[in-house]
């Protein structure tokens, strides 16, 4: 039986410092790495607290075509799922981090839900699903 999972996603950013401030402060997630590399490119692994889910590799833009794709790299849809233990909490702590959400929490079937948008207009889902 072969076992995979994906462990590593790259996000095209502008700037390595000012993505990593969002997300390692804004939203809290831990930084695993941040490794210069040749060339003046680092390698920036940052990834949600406790979870088991995959990881960001930030990815500063190096030409015009990958300057194109931040915060377009799902062509506008809600590319990235960001799931949590408690809604709540999470959706006040990310407020008062001055995250932005576009669109106040509904309640769905499958859980607790509500858009935001990273600092880019890459849109997520902050999602609490239902019990059972």
């Amino acid at each position: 039986m072969t076992v995979q999972s994906l462990f590593l996603v790259t996000l095209v950013v502008d700037d390595y410092d000012r993505a990593k401030a969002f997300y390692c402060g804004a939203l809290g997630f831990d930084c695993l790495e941040d490794k210069p590399l040749p060339d003046g490119k680092r390698w920036v692994v940052v990834k949600p607290r406790g979870g088991d889910g995959a990881a960001f590799l930030l990815a500063q833009a190096a030409n015009e075509v990958q300057r194109g794709a931040i915060g377009n790299q799902t062509g506008g849809r809600v590319g990235f799922f960001l799931k949590t233990d408690d809604f709540a909490r999470d959706h006040a702590a990310m407020l008062a981090a001055g995250v932005r959400f576009l669109e106040e929490p509904r309640h769905e079937v499958y859980g607790t839900v509500a858009v935001f948008a990273d600092p880019y207009g890459n849109s997520f889902d902050l999602i609490q699903h239902t019990a059972g």
